[in-house]
């Protein structure tokens, strides 16, 4: 029933809500309604009823209300007007006539609503004493009656209402402003946080692939090429497409098993990859014909070292980040290196690790064009990447930089540089990536 009778009344208020001007309407005959009874009703009415004036005036003032949305400072002014003029000339020797006083007070209330708190509170106080010091001087004595007494409450509690329903719904568009803010608010922050982690797994997932899928390319390329001349080779050749795809399979498992949710099967726990891998990560280029040298420059003076993990137990523990990201930049340029320079390729490592940084080199020297004879039917040429745009943000992820650029002019080759910032005592705060 509750629900039945909120919904039956919830219609005409939209409707109303809708049409002001029909509402203003109803309103304005409510009160004329109510300024009639309240006339009749007042002490000594009997022997002294209202007359026709004071209807017209009724009518007059309660009609006006119909605009009091649209010009409600006008209205204001003529509803006070014809109630001077009801309360002083048709009161005679009877009761005061200040029922018509409600027009006036539904008048000042709607001022109050529409208007700023100082501008109300001054329209409040001065409408409250001007009517009610007129009312008293010139109106039917004594001017202590209580009729007098009862307009001057009825006008200031309707300021005062007004006021307050205004602080309400400030109050309330407020709580709304806010709340719809934070709403949008959490919806950027999860659509960067989406953004980042779309980006994040591409760039895992690019460094995996691209690096192993090179590798079975140009050994597939080469067993094809030579499978009839050198079919001992070209087993090789096959062995290590093999063994290149298992590896690539396990990293694509390790990463895919980060996106599971909760409830799925349980995800790989082998662990990230890290400099700790260097070995076997150069062992790989080494059987596919690039020639990688290792070297590492100790934090303190001492002989340079050399050899992929030698070099590696020099550089020591690394936190999971930067160990994680220096392994992927050195994959990805060694990766470029096989993939673009051209054959007999040699490419030098340098790691130097420094009281606040890690610092990664991986230069070569160019190599030498493939002779058309000497190139695999199939092999495409290498179409551009996200390597190097990858390179760059893990590093700036960490707060520290990568460049990568041709060695200079008349040198050939190229050569990437990557600065990873350690955490430690004194060290500086990183930077904040974009």
């Amino acid at each position: 029933m509750n629900s039945l009778a909120a919904t039956g009344l919830a219609r005409p208020r939209r409707w109303l809500s809708g049409h002001p001007l029909a509402a203003d309407s109803l309103l304005s005959c409510l009160v004329l309604c109510l300024v009639v009874v309240g006339a009749f009703l007042a002490p000594r009415a009997e022997r002294h009823p209202p007359g026709a004036v004071f209807f017209l005036l009724s009518v007059a003032a309660c009609g006006a209300l119909v605009l009091r949305r649209r010009a409600p400072r006008t209205v204001l002014a003529a509803t006070c007007a014809l109630t001077v003029v009801a309360v002083v000339f048709t009161g005679g020797d009877g009761p005061p006539r200040t029922t018509i006083a409600m027009s006036a007070a539904v008048a000042l209330y709607t001022l109050a609503v529409r208007s700023e708190r100082p501008a109300a509170l001054r329209t409040v106080v001065t409408t409250v004493t001007a009517l009610t010091g007129v009312v008293m001087l010139l109106g039917a004595p004594p001017w202590y009656a209580q009729e007098n007494f009862g307009l001057m409450a009825w006008t200031g509690l309707a300021g005062a209402a007004g006021d307050a329903v205004r602080s309400r719904r400030a109050f309330v568009a407020a709580i709304e402003e806010r709340a719809e803010r934070a709403e949008r608010t959490r919806e950027e922050e999860a659509r960067r946080r989406v953004a980042e982690e779309r980006l994040r797994i591409a760039r895992e997932l690019h460094d995996v692939v691209a690096h192993h899928i090179a590798l079975v390319n140009v050994q597939a390329g080469v067993a094809s090429h030579i499978m009839d001349s050198r079919p001992e080779q070209a087993k090789q050749a096959l062995a290590h497409v093999r063994e290149a795809g298992r590896s690539a399979l396990a990293e694509l498992r390790a990463t895919v098993g980060l996106l599971r949710q909760y409830g799925d099967p349980a995800a790989p726990t082998e662990p990230a990859p890290g400099l700790g891998d260097l070995g076997r990560l150069v062992e790989g280029f080494v059987r596919v014909g690039l020639s990688v040298d290792v070297v590492a420059v100790p934090a303190p003076p001492g002989a340079t070292v050399t050899g992929a993990d030698a070099a590696a137990a020099v550089v020591g523990a690394l936190p999971g980040a930067v160990d994680l990201t220096a392994y992927r930049v050195l994959q990805e340029a060694l990766t470029n290196v096989h993939k673009h320079a051209g054959s007999g390729a040699r490419a030098e490592v340098t790691l130097r690790r420094g009281s606040y940084a890690l610092e990664l080199t991986v230069v070569d020297d160019g190599g030498k064009p493939p002779a058309p004879a000497d190139k695999p039917a199939d092999k495409k040429e290498s179409a551009g990447g996200h390597g190097l745009l990858g390179m760059r943000e893990r590093a700036v992820a960490l707060g520290g930089s990568c460049a990568a650029g041709p060695r200079g002019p008349g040198t050939p080759g190229f050569r990437v540089c990557a600065v990873l910032p350690l955490p430690g005592p004194g060290a500086p705060a990183p930077r904040v990536s974009a």
